[in-house]
């Protein structure tokens, strides 16, 4: 972890402006509240902050005006606010990421969540920044290692692709990320956990994540008890602070958890702004935010690095078709699919391989790897076809010899979606191989290298 400098020291003090415009509260009704004598100096999205009778302050992000008139959503409680209290106007929302913040745990302001408190860096970003120019964008890097047998090789995670991960709610997704965290080779990373309850966080970061994972991590974390306006910069900040790594020239791992949370709390907002319920209660605009900040990940222009991005989805009731999951599959490169039943016998992570694709194959895998990953897909799907019959003891064993085959591997198969793998790439596909062949070699399927 780099220690902080001088130039972080130099850069609060930069940040610290002698005069801001003040304006006054003149109305306040469901959730939000009027502001005049900033019309001429705010815009949308900026940030305010009242000074509550008591001492206690109360921010608020822009979001509408009328005439002479803001519309300000408060970032907390507004009991206590009053006709005629003075609010400052802050400016655009900003972060000031800086290199000594990995190994720490901060809010999407900036704030230090734990530990002593943070200095920004020198190069302010906006939170709502664009994507590197498609014209100049590199294709997808080397495949990587991540430590999972089956994203090792079935499902392989290569270096600049955005992936999502759809599960339920308690179904392992937290415990799959923390896995990637700890050994997808990358050099930074940062994980946006957005609306999750308190308690969680701190288990996720001291006890799931731990020490090891920590060491390179950045996490942002908004929890479930922040106002809609903070939940909703989570994402955007992780993903600023991903943007200043890849800049410097890093390979950086952004893990969402999750997208849906983030969903929920841009729908709160766009309400109060006074946007309608269009796409099963998500405004219209949330797509358009969603794909926003997908673009942003995935490789960088030449002389960046790149960001590789895991987004995991809540699916209610393994719904694969709700809005926000029927959104991300449009724009990403590949979905990993978390089955509750699955989980319910025993097996971690609880992967649907039949139901989960990366596109980053077949260019990912030598013909030899994709002949191997064929065949044990094969026998997945023959298993899965046939598995009402084989329960109920409707199959009798030498009718089918495809069915003989599928039978014999899935055990073998079903474990191997659960293995860790530390010893790289080519040992995950020498388990794969053995996995769908037992102890003998299948015909015309060459050894992975």
């Amino acid at each position: 972890m780099k220690a902080a400098g001088l130039h972080n020291v130099s850069a609060r003090i930069a940040d610290c402006a002698p005069v801001r415009p003040v304006g006054r509260v003149v109305a306040a009704a469901r959730g939000t509240f009027e502001v005049d004598g900033l019309a001429g100096s705010a815009r949308l999205g900026d940030l305010v902050e009242v000074r509550l009778r008591g001492g206690r302050c109360l921010g608020g992000e822009v979001v509408g005006f009328s005439g002479d008139h803001l519309t300000v959503l408060g970032d907390g409680d507004p009991q206590g606010l009053a006709n005629g209290d003075r609010v400052v106007l802050l400016g655009p929302c900003r972060l000031s990421p800086d290199d000594s913040w990995i190994g720490r745990m901060i809010d999407p302001t900036g704030l230090a969540l734990e530990g002593p408190a943070l200095l920004p860096g020198d190069a302010p970003r906006w939170l709502q920044a664009g994507p590197p120019s498609p014209s100049k964008r590199r294709g997808f890097g080397t495949r990587l290692e991540t430590g999972l047998a089956v994203f090792n090789t079935m499902l392989p995670l290569v270096r600049g692709q955005r992936v999502g991960l759809f599960a339920g709610s308690g179904v392992g997704k937290s415990s799959l990320l923390a896995m990637l965290a700890q050994d997808v080779a990358a050099d930074v990373v940062v994980i946006a956990l957005v609306g999750e309850r308190g308690r969680e966080v701190r288990d996720f970061v001291h006890n799931v994540l731990g020490p090891a994972g920590m060491a390179r991590s950045v996490v942002v974390a908004a929890t479930s008890d922040r106002s809609p306006v903070i939940r909703r910069r989570c994402l955007p900040a992780a993903m600023t602070i991903a943007e200043h790594f890849r800049d410097a020239g890093a390979h950086v791992l952004l893990l969402v958890d999750s997208v849906t949370r983030f969903a929920e709390a841009h729908r709160e907002v766009a309400f109060a702004a006074g946007e309608s319920g269009a796409l099963r209660g998500y405004p219209p605009s949330v797509a358009q935010a969603i794909a926003g900040l997908c673009e942003r990940a995935g490789p960088g222009a030449p002389g960046m690095g790149d960001i590789t991005a895991v987004l995991s989805v809540l699916v209610a009731g393994a719904d694969m078709d709700e809005p926000v999951a029927d959104m991300l599959r449009g724009v990403l490169e590949g979905h990993v699919v978390l089955d509750r039943a699955i989980a319910e016998r025993g097996r971690f992570p609880p992967i649907d391989v039949l139901k989960s694709v990366s596109r980053a194959l077949p260019k990912a895998a030598t013909p030899e790897e994709n002949a191997l990953i064929t065949r044990a897909r094969g026998q997945l799907g023959a298993y899965a076809r046939a598995e009402l019959m084989i329960q109920a003891g409707l199959y009798e064993t030498g009718t089918d010899r495809v069915i003989d085959d599928a039978i014999d591997a899935f055990p073998r198969l079903d474990a191997f979606v659960g293995e860790r793998a530390h010893d790289g790439i080519a040992a995950s596909f020498k388990m794969l191989r053995e996995a769908c062949n037992g102890n003998s070699e299948a015909p015309g399927v060459a050894a992975a290298p």
